[in-house]
């Protein structure tokens, strides 16, 4: 199969491209990296009349220490963020989730605003973003807009991003020198999308951690924390007790939802298994 007939146009700065989203409405569709789009375009589950392409897009470009947060541009793709130096000093649980992303090929055309504006809940970014308290930066017709990664992520697919806006950056607050963090995912094989899969980050100080944020992704309809778990942890001397208890919080707190290989009851399983081992790694 082939994709449906449309138009292409490659706008060279962001109103232009806010102009053409405008103008066209709902019969628009952004491309940057396209490894999500392509396959639906090809497949007619996109049919867009005009494909308005932003990869030149230079406001959307670039990794840079601003101040007390990093800003990832839209258009970052997911082996610069893997061989980034800010990125592995300044937000080093990005540094550990991109290896999982896919396979070299996709990664290195795939952007970091196209996994978020896509809202897959088993994507690895979505949730990192959660974790890592991001804020994203929408560009719109009646200008910038800010919103935290927490409120971003509304259902299966689904974001607060409008139709007629664009995702231009996302601003991360810097990792301190007492944060820790834990970046795994269960696949069947590498480059599959994961079973489950959990970003965690905390600050420790000996065996007490602090300000904790839990995600889990591929469990249901968009990654979600387990913060009563999170709640339980927070501030408390860490032993086996005290794991065994935040394990079943998470359990109890977050109902997995099946996908077409594996059930739901075997993701529960998974969130359990994931955060027990999170929380040894980053108290050894």
């Amino acid at each position: 199969m082939k994709a449906a007939a449309f138009d292409y146009v490659k706008p060279k700065a962001l109103q232009d491209a806010l102009s053409l989203l405008a103008e066209a409405g709902d019969d628009a569709q952004l491309i940057a990296g396209g490894q999500t789009l392509l396959a639906t375009l090809n497949m007619r589950l996109s049919e867009p009349s005009v494909l308005i392409d932003i990869t030149d897009l230079a406001e959307l470009k670039g990794i840079t220490l601003e101040g007390d947060h990093l800003r990832i541009g839209a258009l970052v793709t997911h082996t610069e963020i893997e061989d980034s130096e800010l990125i592995a000093k300044h937000a080093p649980l990005l540094k550990a989730a991109a290896p999982h992303i896919a396979h070299r090929a996709i990664r290195n055309l795939g952007t970091w605003g196209g996994s978020l504006a896509y809202g897959d809940p088993a994507a690895e970014w979505p949730a990192c973003s959660l974790t890592l308290r991001a804020t994203m930066i929408i560009q719109g017709p009646a200008g910038e807009r800010r919103i935290s990664a927490n409120d971003f992520f509304i259902d299966l697919y689904t974001t607060t991003l409008e139709p007629d806006e664009i995702l231009v950056a996302t601003e991360i607050p810097l990792a301190t020198s007492q944060e820790v963090f834990y970046f795994h995912e269960l696949s069947r094989r590498h480059g599959d999308y994961a079973i489950a899969g959990l970003a965690a980050v905390a600050q420790k100080q000996g065996d007490v951690l602090s300000q904790c944020a839990f995600t889990f992704f591929s469990v249901s309809s968009k990654p979600v924390m387990a913060t009563k778990a999170q709640n339980l942890v927070n501030g408390q001397k860490l032993n086996e007790e005290l794991i065994g208890n935040a394990v079943a919080a998470a359990r109890a707190e977050i109902e997995a939802i099946a996908d077409i290989t594996n059930s739901a009851e075997a993701k529960q399983h998974l969130i359990g298994v994931l955060l027990e081992r999170g929380l040894k790694h980053m108290l050894a």
